[in-house]
């Protein structure tokens, strides 16, 4: 089989031919590259409509001189999510080269195809994929299906969140390559303090801009601006991979997306990937920037399993989101998921979560056994910013965990603090997690003790499935639920960010289960019950802001 792919969701004009039986992948590629700014989608549709024929007849040409005028058995396309006026040009030029050849016709969403072409560059089989480009950023993983969203930003999409920066000091597009040679020259071991906003598997960059372009305003120089940002920025995005290879369970990660060419972010993540015996990989990077290879690729998957579409039936979707895509190539593939981990119990081995390593410890006065629990350095961060966040959220641990326990959330007992090697002595809570023994039951339960920590004015900040402890058996004396792992927590009694809390459990939720909407459900109806409606209306708000919506 041999596909035609056509690419243009956003800045660059692109048509390739994949031929599956060779597995060789030509590119024709024609970017637009405005002389200042950014992308301006007036523009860029303009370039389209003249690029798109040119790409198109050049690969036309490469096919028909390999392989013969019949070569084109199949013509795929990049439906969304893009700008609108750019995935209109390739989706008409699609369906008139489909119309034409007599050949059948698919449509791509384009952030699953930077997925698939990581997942079939790599041959791992069931891998998180880290999509960083410059309109998007997000963690997807397989399951039950479908691409399930792990995280995302909550506003920009990484790259453009580096071109605003670069945007407000007169940089031309793209920027991304530009900081990264600036940053070079900066001293390694200075790092300008910028904001680090992780909630969750959810981020922000929104922040960290406007923080940029102050500091060049206060005179701050450029290479140190670009040094701290990378360092930020690329920290966030590793740190939440990590949670998402914690929650799943996956030791494979795969990037995507035009600013996985990065070489410090390529580093942080495969150092993240090393230290927790991972597997990571990154494609070359014709096929990580915005390229027809990767939908030619994906279109002959989807081929082959006959997901094509009638013309008519070929509209784009300029919000076109990666969870909306039914994987029919992948039918019958496993969810990714996780094992019970070690160390749920008494003299069980030490189990590495995301950020630290827990151990169960006996009591030194012969009672119930205790955690200890040590975050440990990370390599991939700056050495100033991870003694920061490992102190910070060590701190704000200790001392949410026992706020919570006094307005009446069952938390684990803090014995012992010590910061300096940010480690904490806590009671021992339940056998299991969330993860290990769902019920609806139980989600009502937290739900209900979300609900009373923000009436309380605490914001838990990773409420995810892994974050609550249950005892199967429970009595009088001893709560059944414990919410645990305040690190990320705050004080805050704005709706917004008691919002952000659920979203994020709820995200945690349609990630593992087969059937999230019950637990859903259940979970909103213990919240509504202590808490009214006036936060889950709040939440309706913040789905809607998804970088997809």
């Amino acid at each position: 089989m041999r596909v035609l792919g056509i690419e243009g969701t956003a800045w660059c004009a692109s048509a390739a031919l994949y031929d599956a039986e060779s597995d060789e992948i030509h590119i024709e590629s024609d970017p637009y590259e405005p002389e200042s700014g950014g992308i301006h989608p007036r523009e860029a549709a303009e370039h389209m409509t003249e690029a798109i024929p040119t790409v198109i007849d050049r690969v036309l040409t490469h096919a028909e001189e390999r392989y013969g005028p019949d070569a084109i058995d199949v013509v795929a396309f990049s439906r969304g999510p893009g700008l609108g006026p750019c995935l209109r040009t390739v989706g008409t030029a699609a369906r008139a080269l489909a119309g034409t050849l007599a050949v059948p016709l698919v449509g791509v969403n384009h952030m699953v195809a930077h997925l698939e072409i990581g997942r079939h560059e790599s041959g791992f089989d069931n891998p998180v994929c880290l999509n960083a480009s410059g309109a998007n950023a997000h963690l997807l993983g397989y399951h039950d299906g479908r691409y399930r969203v792990l995280g995302e930003t909550m506003d920009a999409g990484v790259g453009n969140a580096i071109d605003k920066f670069t945007r407000h000091i007169g940089w031309n597009h793209p920027g991304g390559p530009k900081v990264e040679v600036a940053a070079a020259e900066a001293d390694p071991d200075e790092l300008l303090e910028l904001p680090y906003v992780v909630k969750g598997m959810d981020f922000s960059f929104s922040g960290i801009s406007s923080a940029a372009n102050d500091a060049y305003d206060d005179g701050v120089a450029v290479p140190g601006i670009c040094h701290a940002l990378q360092e930020h920025v690329f920290a966030m995005l590793t740190e939440v991979s990590e949670r998402a290879l914690s929650l799943t369970g996956a030791d494979e990660l795969v990037l995507g997306g035009g600013v996985g060419q990065n070489e410090r972010l390529r580093e942080m993540l495969e150092t993240m990937c090393r230290e927790r015996g991972a597997t990571f990989f990154a494609p070359e990077p014709r096929l990580l920037r915005d390229n027809a290879g990767m939908i030619a690729v994906l279109g002959a998957k989807m081929a082959e399993v006959d997901d094509t579409m009638p013309i008519a039936d070929s509209g784009v979707d300029p919000n076109f989101r990666p969870d909306d895509v039914p994987v029919t190539w992948r039918a019958g593939d496993p969810s990714v998921g996780r094992d019970k981990a070690a160390g749920g119990g008494p003299g069980g081995k030490p189990e590495r979560g995301a950020e630290a390593v827990v151990r169960v410890a006996p009591d030194p006065d012969g009672g119930k056994p205790r955690v200890i629990k040590r975050r440990v350095p990370k390599a991939y961060r700056h050495p100033r910013l991870d003694a920061s966040i490992r102190r910070d959220r060590t701190v704000a641990e200790a001392r949410l965990t026992s706020e919570a326990r006094r307005a009446g959330v069952p938390t684990p007992l803090v014995y012992d603090v010590d910061v300096a090697n940010a480690t904490l002595t806590l009671q021992y809570v339940g056998d299991d997690d969330l993860a290990d023994a769902p019920s609806t039951d139980r989600m009502g339960t937290v739900g209900a003790l979300l609900a009373r920590l923000h009436r309380a004015g605490i914001v838990h900040g990773d409420p995810t499935i892994r974050n609550v402890r249950v005892d199967t058996v429970a009595t009088a004396e001893s709560p059944a639920t414990f919410l645990i792992d305040f690190g990320l927590g705050y004080h805050s009694g704005h709706v917004e960010d008691h919002a952000m809390d659920l979203h994020v459990f709820e995200g945690s939720v349609r990630a593992t289960a087969t059937d999230p909407d019950p637990s859903i459900e259940a979970f909103e109806t213990g919240y509504r019950r202590v808490a009214g409606t006036e936060t889950l209306d709040r939440l309706r708000d913040v789905e809607r802001r998804g970088r997809y919506r």
